[in-house]
Parts: structure tokens; sequence; C-alpha cells
């Protein structure tokens, strides 16, 4: 997903946006929302190194989390903190391409989900559920498929689940640009301006009409909670430059086709906003339709952060956490 905004920009001022740094903190051991620390370490795998987030204590329930585009171990973690408080312990690695995982570790969904399991097996972890989000779902869905004996429950947040035509060509000098004084411009925009990026984010990630993006806009603007945790969601989407190459790669995958959702037969919750802009609704209902037995909750008129972000959060969490409680392994 995209939580930066592009705002016109005076040539003379891009010499200025290339000399400032950004003021991005890149601290591996930081916090990314009061109270959710992180503390990034790289394990050395028999498919390549992994880095990796891992939080709570020895013995209980482990829940990888599978992070969305531009992401990495920092968003994993923030995207499954609610899962801390209902007792879980939550893994959170940073896919190949993304933050310290080199793309050479996996580029595949295959290979990336292989990649993951040889990280279970340097930590010593025996089986987990999964919480997999957008451009992450694919290789969560494809891990339940191939590692079922690993697998003891499968939760799917917005995810893709369909193989998804390009989105246009992207030249070298937009890349760099993007690169370089886009996301400085972002940054700059966020610090003048953070109801300017929560508009532009939310006219990207849902259908809404005029009037619902504009009272979405004002609840996060004016719910303390909400407006604390976009802005942490937008902190994990920088620097650009270190996420790019697993966000392009994860446009590759999703091109060259679908997951094998049928072969997946660990239980399964497929939760979705209707009014999804990024990922369509109708990749929540195939993925719901085509794995055996799999659960669903619609998240009416909501967006693809309602999740996280809408009025509704929390009662979703709720779902998710009791569809994970009731699976998770009873030692």
């Amino acid at each position: 997903m995209t939580l930066a905004v592009l705002v016109g920009l005076p040539l003379l001022g891009v010499g200025g946006l290339l000399v400032w740094d950004g003021g991005i903190d890149g601290d591996p051991r930081r916090e990314v929302l009061p109270g959710v620390r992180i503390d990034l370490r790289t394990a050395m795998t028999r498919h390549g190194p992994v880095e990796y987030d891992l939080h709570g204590a020895e013995g209980r329930p482990v829940v990888l989390s599978v992070h969305a585009g531009l992401g990495g171990a920092d968003q994993g973690r923030l995207f499954a903190a609610w899962l801390e408080r209902d007792g879980f312990r939550v893994l959170s690695p940073s896919r190949p391409g993304y933050l310290g995982t080199p793309l050479e570790s996996g580029r595949t969904s295959e290979e990336q989900a292989d990649l993951l399991a040889a990280l279970l097996d340097e930590l010593g972890i025996d089986r987990v559920g999964i919480l997999a989000v957008s451009a992450g779902s694919p290789v969560g869905y494809t891990f339940a498929a191939r590692h079922p004996d690993r697998t003891w429950g499968l939760v799917s947040i917005g995810g893709i689940s369909k193989p998804r035509p390009a989105a246009g060509a992207s030249s070298p000098v937009r890349r760099t640009f993007l690169n370089t004084v886009g996301q400085k411009l972002a940054l700059l925009t966020a610090k003048v301006s953070v109801e300017t990026i929560v508009a532009g984010t939310l006219d990207e990630t849902s259908t809404f009409t005029e009037e619902q993006r504009t009272e979405r806009v004002a609840y996060i603007m004016n719910t303390p909670h909400a407006r604390e945790y976009f802005e942490a969601m937008f902190a994990t989407t920088f620097p650009y430059q270190q996420r790019w190459p697993g966000t392009d790669n994860d446009a590759a995958q999703a091109r060259r086709g679908g997951a094998p959702l049928e072969r997946i037969g660990s239980p399964a919750l497929v939760i979705h906003g209707t009014q999804d802009g990024d990922v369509p609704f109708d990749h929540g209902e195939s993925a719901a339709g085509r794995i055996p037995g799999a659960e669903h909750h619609w998240m009416e008129h909501e967006d693809h952060l309602g999740f996280w972000l809408g009025p509704k959060a929390s009662q979703a969490q709720a779902v998710a956490s009791a569809f994970l409680r009731r699976h998770m392994p009873s030692s």
C-alpha cells in the first residue's frame, strides 16, 4: 500500500530537498508507537538472511506477521501490535527486498514462504498462526499451503488473492524522483499538514464518496489514537530506497498469478473492506470462496486501512483475535 502523496513542487526547491536528510528515524531499536518498540535482528537461514523482530514472552502462541507493500519488519510489528495485549507472541520479518532482508533471499511467494519456514527453524518455533496483510497475503496463503504442519491458523486482511495487471510502466526518471525528492516532499508535507496526507491516502485506499472521505479524515484527525496510529503507519513506509525492491517485486509476483488457495487446509479467516480502493473487495470474496472452510468478516463501508483506522477497528480486531484464540495450540 502507498501512504505517500506527491504534491506539486517548484524546480528550485528540488535541490534543497535533496540535501535535507528527511528526518527519518532508522534506528533498528526504536519505538514505532508509544509502547511498541522494535528490536531488529538478522537470522542466517539455509535460504539466506532474514531481518526480523520477535516480541513477547516465550511459551505464548506465535503469530507470524507478514507485512504489506512499502513495509518491513517495523510495519509488520505495528500492524500486529493489537495481538500482544491478547497474549500472543509476534514474529515480524522483513520480507525479501525490504529493509535488511535482501531480495536474493526469495523473490517468488513460494521462495518467501520457504524462507519464513527456515526462519522458524532458526528460531526454534514449531508452528505459527499467520497474520497476512495486503501484498503480504499471497506469501501468507502460500506458506499455509506449502507448510500445513507449521500453520495452526490464518488471518488475511485486505489481501491480494488474484493476479493483478501491471499498473503502468515506471521510468528510471520517475523512480529516481520518487526515491529521493518524492519521499522527502511527503515527509515535509506531513510535518506541515497531517490532514493533507490523510486525505491523500484515503484517495488511494478507498472508494469513499467525498462525504465519506471528509467524515473519515475528521475522525482520524480528531481521534488521538487513530491519528497516532496513522502517523506511525506513515513512518513505516520510509525510507523508500530500502523498501522499493520488495514493493516492485511484489507487483511482479502479483502479475505472475494467484496463490494456491484451494490447497490451504488450516483454519482461515478472510477480512476485507467493502470499499477497499487499494485491493478491491472481490479479492476478499475470491479468497473466502476458494479456501476450503474459510470464514470471512466483511467490513461494511470500510477502506484498505479500516481494520486499524476505522471507527469500528476494535470490533474487527476482536473478531480476528477470537478466531486466533479459538484455533491456537493448547500448549
